[in-house]
Parts: structure tokens; sequence; C-alpha cells
């Protein structure tokens, strides 16, 4: 899980960069086998979600960390970046009110970022 956490805190780190807004992390270990963490957020419009994705990419990239699979990046209005240990879903504002996977996952704990540190 410790490999987990520093892979979040890297990805959490570069949706920043990018400006991503509401930026969530749910522990969802207890709940899942699926990862440890889902990281869900959004931008403004799908240029600024493709440029969270490409920042994601590149920064995990560098410390040794493989997507192994990433959906949706060509509309831009929902990628999903899989990583294992974690997952992403960057939306566009409008989408992620629709899809609410805050509500989905309400049983897994929401963490801030300091307990990735």
């Amino acid at each position: 899980m410790a490999d987990a956490k520093e892979m979040a805190r890297i990805a959490v780190e570069a949706l920043e960069e990018k400006k991503a807004e509401d930026i969530r992390i749910i522990d969802i270990a207890k709940v899942s086998v699926i990862a440890d963490y889902f990281i869900i957020t959004n931008g403004t419009n799908s240029n600024q979600v493709k440029a969270m994705a490409d920042e994601v990419e590149e920064r995990l990239g560098r410390a040794g960390h493989s997507p192994k699979h990433i959906e949706g990046y060509l509309n831009g209005n929902w990628i999903l970046m899989d990583y294992g240990d974690i997952v992403l879903h960057i939306f566009d504002s409008q989408n992620r009110v629709f899809y609410d996977l805050e509500r989905i996952w309400r049983d897994g704990e929401e963490v801030s970022k300091d307990t990735l540190e």
C-alpha cells in the first residue's frame, strides 16, 4: 500500500498542477479488490481534462509507473486511468455530476492528500 500511496500522491500533485477541480481521494482497499485508491476530479473542458491525464501519465511514468489501461482519452469527457493500485477518473464537469462516482463508492473512506505523505 506504500507504493499505492506514493503513486496517489504523485497523481494528485500532477492534477493540482493542471488546476483540477474538487480532487477526491477515496481509499477503497477495504471494500474492493479493484485498487487501493480511486482519485476522482474534473476539469472545465475536454482540453483541460486531457492535459490533466497527460500530466499524470508523464509524472507517474518518470516515477517508473506505467498505466495498465487508459480509456476515454479521445473524447476527453471521462478519462479512466488504471494503474493497478490506483485508478483515476478525470471528468469534465457535466459528466462528473451525471455519473456521481463519489456516491457509488461511498463505502470507501475519503482521505486527504496529507495522509498520502
